[in-house]
């Protein structure tokens, strides 16, 4: 198995089996829905396109963020784990966009299979890359600044296929200490962050869920739903 670690800028360079990931905060959120019961999520690249689906079928839940975190008028949920987590959600189906997670879903549209991926389903998703035995995986880096703390599971997961068992505790360090992660905490006060520090704290519980997430393509839309993994 090769393994590639790319950016999302780079996502043309990405082949087999992409795995992106989203730590801060799209696939966190995304992880916490279907866990609430959510069927499916259609990933899109602009609120536009999730309008657009909104207008076809008002049963659909729209979450999701622009401008880097903002909050997007006319969205039901913002990009907010927690706030998923309260919302009673079993059986909707939701439309998320996002600046970063649901881009390098977009960029990564050619891929053979994919999954996205977040600390909370690490070890699922982990399980899920094993069970398809790809030739190739590629591990797709959103975040902004560095992305370091979407670089973290990128390098764990990697390092947990070629090693074995590793120690989760540094690579959940640096989620703490992420660019994204102290902005959570930093900007707590902002109505866009008012549950950042919840948000954190869910982020980093890792292996939460027992299930992985995977894309498939449903009528030329990019649809995540709930792959449970023994």
């Amino acid at each position: 198995m090769k393994i590639h670690i790319i950016h999302r800028t780079e996502c043309e360079k990405a082949c087999g089996l992409c795995v992106v990931i989203d730590v801060l905060r799209a696939f966190t959120t995304a992880a916490f829905a279907f866990a609430g019961g959510a069927k499916e999520i259609t990933l899109v690249g602009t609120k536009d396109e999730a309008f657009k689906k909104f207008k076809e079928d008002q049963n659909l839940l729209l979450m999701g963020e622009e401008n880097r975190g903002m909050l997007i008028e006319g969205f039901h949920y913002g990009n907010s784990p927690y706030e998923i987590h309260r919302a009673d959600i079993a059986e909707r189906c939701f439309v998320q966009r996002t600046s970063s997670g649901t881009q390098g879903v977009v960029g990564c549209a050619h891929a053979d299979h994919m999954l996205v991926s977040s600390f909370v389903v690490a070890e699922a998703t982990l399980k899920r890359i094993i069970a398809i035995n790809p030739e190739h995986v590629s591990f797709i880096v959103t975040g902004m600044h560095d992305g370091d703390e979407d670089l973290a599971l990128a390098e764990y997961l990697k390092s947990r296929l070629i090693k074995g068992l590793v120690s989760l505790d540094p690579y959940l360090d640096r989620v703490k200490n992420s660019h994204g992660g102290k902005k959570l905490i930093e900007r707590s006060h902002e109505p866009d962050y008012i549950h950042g520090p919840r948000d954190l704290e869910f982020a980093v519980d890792a292996d939460r869920f027992s299930f992985a997430m995977e894309v498939f393509k449903v009528n030329s839309h990019l649809v995540a739903r709930k792959v449970i993994v023994e």
